[in-house]
C-alpha cells in the first residue's frame, strides 16, 4: 500500500472555486448535498463534483496538478463568468486563479500545499509515507493549461518565480499554436515562447495542441515534454478529431521519455456516449485498455499515468459507472493486475512516473 500512491495529473481546482464557489476541503457528500440544496449553477452546468478532501485521502491521492484555466470569450458558454477577451485579461485572471492556490494552502495547510520544488515534493511524500500520521495534505503542483496568461515571453520570469512549473501552450488554438477544434501550428510567437520556456526549465504539457503544433514542439524542445490528460485517439470509438493522441506523436512521447495521463471520461473512451447516456456502457476496464496499449508500444510501464480532467466541465454523471469520487481511481488495481501487471509497474502507473518526472525537472 506505501507505493499505491496516486498522482493525479490534472484537475480544475481553481477554476472551480471561482466559477463557482466549490470548496475542495469538504468532502464530495457534503459538496453534493449543499449544491442540490441551493440549485447551484454548478450541478446544472457539471453535474456532480468528483473530488473532496477526505475522498483524497481515501483514495491515497498524494499529489494533484492543479490548472490555472480560463475561457476565451469567444468560446464561453451560457453564464460562464471567468472569461477573457485580450491577453491583459487573460493575464489577470490567470493570476488570480495562482493566487487561490496561495490561498487555499495558507488558510489549510494541514490539506494542501503548494509543490514547487523537489524539496516540496520531498516534504509532501515523506508525509504520505508515515503510518502516523493518520491525514496528511495534498500537493498541488501549478500548471496552466493554455499559455494565453503570458502576454510576451518577458512574463516568465515573473511566473515562474511565482511558483508555475508546467505550461501547456493551447486549449482551443491561440496566438501560439493550434488546439483543440481549432487545427493549426506553432506560430513565430509560439516558437519564442518555447525558446523562452526552456531558459527556465517550465515542462510542457502538449495535451490539447493539434498535431502539427505538438509534433513541432517535441522535435525543436529541448526540455521535459508531458501529456497530463490525453488519451489514445485509436483506441475511441467512433472518433475523429484532434484532442486526442495519434500513434506517431504517443511514439515521439515516449522516445522524449514522457509520461502520458489518461482520462477517465465516457467520451473520451467512446465517442457515441454522449451525456445522460447510461454510465455503465463505457466500463471503468476500458482505461486500462488505453494503458496497455501505450505500455506495449513502449515495452514498459514507464510512460503512462493517470490525469483524470476531474470537475474539468463534467462531473460523476460522465464516468464509468464503477466511479463515483476521485477515491475510485485505486479500482485500477485489480484490474492491472488481472492483466499481468507487477506490483512495481502498478505503483508506476499509479503516480510514480509522475513522481519521476517531477524528481527530475522541478527545481531545489
Amino acid at each position: 500500500m506505501e507505493d499505491r500512491l496516486i498522482v493525479d495529473a490534472h484537475q480544475d481546482l481553481a477554476w472551480n472555486m471561482l466559477s463557482y464557489g466549490r470548496d475542495y476541503t469538504r468532502s464530495v457528500t457534503e459538496t453534493r448535498r449543499l449544491e442540490a440544496e441551493s440549485d447551484s449553477l454548478a450541478l446544472k452546468r457539471q453535474g456532480h463534483t468528483l473530488l473532496g478532501w477526505p475522498e483524497y485521502q481515501q483514495g491515497r491521492v498524494s499529489l494533484v496538478f492543479g490548472t490555472l484555466f480560463v475561457t476565451p470569450a469567444r468560446l464561453k458558454l451560457e453564464h460562464e463568468t471567468i472569461f477573457y477577451n485580450d491577453p491583459e485579461g487573460a493575464y489577470r485572471l490567470y493570476r488570480q486563479q495562482l493566487e487561490t492556490y496561495y490561498e487555499l494552502t495558507d488558510r489549510h495547510p494541514d490539506k494542501f500545499t503548494l509543490v514547487c520544488s523537489r524539496a516540496n515534493l520531498t516534504a509532501v511524500l515523506n508525509h504520505w509515507k508515515q503510518t502516523s500520521f493518520q491525514t496528511h495534505p495534498v500537493g498541488i503542483v501549478p500548471l496552466m493549461e493554455g499559455a494565453e496568461g503570458i502576454r510576451t515571453p518577458a512574463d516568465l520570469e515573473e511566473w515562474w518565480e511565482a511558483g508555475l512549473r508546467i505550461i501547456g501552450l493551447a486549449w482551443a488554438g491561440n496566438r501560439y499554436c493550434g488546439g483543440t477544434r481549432e487545427p493549426g501550428p506553432l506560430t513565430d510567437e509560439g516558437r519564442a515562447l518555447l525558446k523562452a520556456m526552456a531558459d527556465f526549465g517550465f515542462l510542457l504539457d502538449i495535451s490539447h495542441m493539434d498535431e502539427p503544433a505538438a509534433r513541432q514542439a517535441l522535435d525543436r524542445y529541448p526540455h521535459a515534454v508531458i501529456a497530463t490528460h490525453a488519451n489514445v485517439a485509436a483506441l475511441i470509438l467512433e472518433y475523429s478529431g484532434n484532442r486526442h493522441l495519434s500513434d506517431d506523436v504517443l511514439r515521439a512521447l515516449i522516445e522524449r521519455e514522457a509520461v502520458i495521463g489518461l482520462v477517465p471520461t465516457c467520451r473520451f473512451l467512446d465517442y457515441r456516449w454522449q451525456r445522460g447516456h447510461p454510465r455503465e456502457q463505457v466500463p471503468f476496464a476500458r482505461v486500462v485498455d488505453h494503458i496497455d496499449y501505450i505500455c506495449q508500444m513502449a515495452g514498459s510501464a514507464r510512460h503512462v499515468g493517470l490525469g483524470s480532467d476531474f470537475d474539468g466541465g463534467f462531473g460523476v454523471e460522465s464516468v464509468p459507472a464503477e466511479i463515483d469520487n476521485i477515491a475510485d481511481l485505486q479500482k485500477i488495481v485489480p484490474i492491472l493486475q488481472a492483466r499481468g501487471y507487477t506490483e512495481e509497474d502498478i505503483a508506476l502507473i499509479l503516480g510514480g512516473n509522475w513522481i519521476r518526472i517531477l524528481q527530475q525537472y522541478l527545481p531545489q
